[in-house]
């Protein structure tokens, strides 16, 4: 009986706090949509998305340039990362040792503590200079943003990746050995598509930690309100744009953030919604 109660104050309480997570998220949203429309309403929501010019003092916000570097810049993190997250998960669950693995896994999870702003300064103090003296260019550009994005979605992907490679059932791999496969064989014929759901989902979720960081970017970025035409041109992001400029801002431009707060809402929720889905899909399956 006295275990009974245990476990139903323990439901009561996580329920508790599930609602009340759940009812902060719900007030944030609200907040953003309530600030942020009125500024849609008025410029026009294909005005807003597809304008070419963000120019504050002259009531003119077309946030296309920003969302077109936050793509190119997300794009470029990608790149980097998942092909070295995804080498280093299957490393670690299917060559190394159990010791070698855990330690190393330790440390890789590690970056994930480490401020954004700590990335942001080894990306202006080598990455910067690095693109400046060997491409050309400021420096400060999508290459330089994207090489430091790569690195901090790497936890995210390695972490992932390699949970999901371990759900792979230990009877596949023997199977596969049985009948001769070397481990790369076994690897790339069974393990890898066995453990895609997986993998995708980790891919995704890098997706939104790249999409969704700020301080970094801003750091190496060179916030240039414009196109970029190519790797090493100055880009500003949808984070970047807010975070730069909602300290001075009021009126109509406040709204005008928020409102690139609601677009960029917008994309990690959708994000969010494929990266569930294909879990979902691999655990069925």
């Amino acid at each position: 009986m006295k275990r009974s109660q245990n476990e139903r104050v323990a439901e009561l309480t996580l329920s508790l706090v599930a609602l009340g997570s759940l009812g902060i998220l719900t007030l944030i949203t609200v907040f953003i949509f309530k600030e942020g429309l009125p500024a849609l309403k008025e410029i026009g929501l294909w005005e807003f998305i597809g304008g070419t010019r963000w120019v504050p003092s002259k009531k003119i916000f077309g946030i296309f340039p920003m969302l077109v570097g936050s793509f190119m810049v997300t794009g470029g993190a990608l790149a980097i990362g998942i092909p070295l997250g995804l080498g280093c998960a299957v490393y670690l669950s299917e060559f190394s040792s159990p010791g070698v693995a855990r330690l190393l896994k330790s440390m890789i999870e590690l970056l994930a503590g480490i401020p954004s702003v700590v990335f942001g300064f080894i990306g202006l103090t080598v990455v910067v200079p690095f693109i400046r003296t060997y491409f050309g260019g400021p420096g400060f550009s999508v290459l330089a943003s994207s090489i430091v994005l790569g690195l901090m979605i790497l936890p995210t992907m390695v972490s992932v990746s390699y949970d999901a490679l371990r759900a792979v059932p230990e009877s596949y791999r023997d199977g596969m050995m049985a009948v001769g496969a070397t481990r790369w064989q076994a690897v790339r014929m069974v393990i890898l598509p066995s453990a895609r759901s997986g993998i995708l989902a980790a891919a995704i979720l890098a997706t939104g930690r790249a999409m969704g960081e700020t301080m970094a970017v801003i750091m190496v970025a060179g916030n240039a309100t414009a196109v970029p035409e190519s790797l090493l041109d100055p880009v500003r992001t949808l984070t970047s744009n807010i975070a730069l400029e909602m300290g001075y801002s009021a009126g109509i431009h406040r709204q005008a953030l928020f409102a690139t707060g609601i677009v960029l809402f917008f994309l990690v929720t959708v994000l969010n919604l494929i990266a569930h889905a294909a879990v979902r899909g691999g655990s069925g399956r």
